[in-house]
């Protein structure tokens, strides 16, 4: 039995254009934490988990992020 998926990770640019940032397969207890989380890092930035989609045609999950400017408002 399969125990992770492949999760693409897309972030919303400020101006809406919505870029590919990460793509790879993630375990069970990767997946698992995400009920745990709001913000998670990806090759040193901070994003915010702003939702998430099941892709059933590709199984797969694709995560919808924003990036954390801190000190500055979003």
């Amino acid at each position: 039995m399969e125990k992770g998926i492949t999760v693409h990770l897309l972030e919303k640019q400020p101006g809406g254009d919505i870029v590919k940032i990460d793509e790879r397969y993630w375990s069970a207890d990767m997946l698992a934490a995400l009920h745990h989380v709001n913000y998670l890092t990806v090759g040193g930035k901070e994003y915010e988990t702003l939702e998430g989609r099941l892709n059933v045609d590709a199984q797969s999950i694709e995560l919808l992020l924003a990036a954390v400017r801190h000190g500055q408002s979003i």
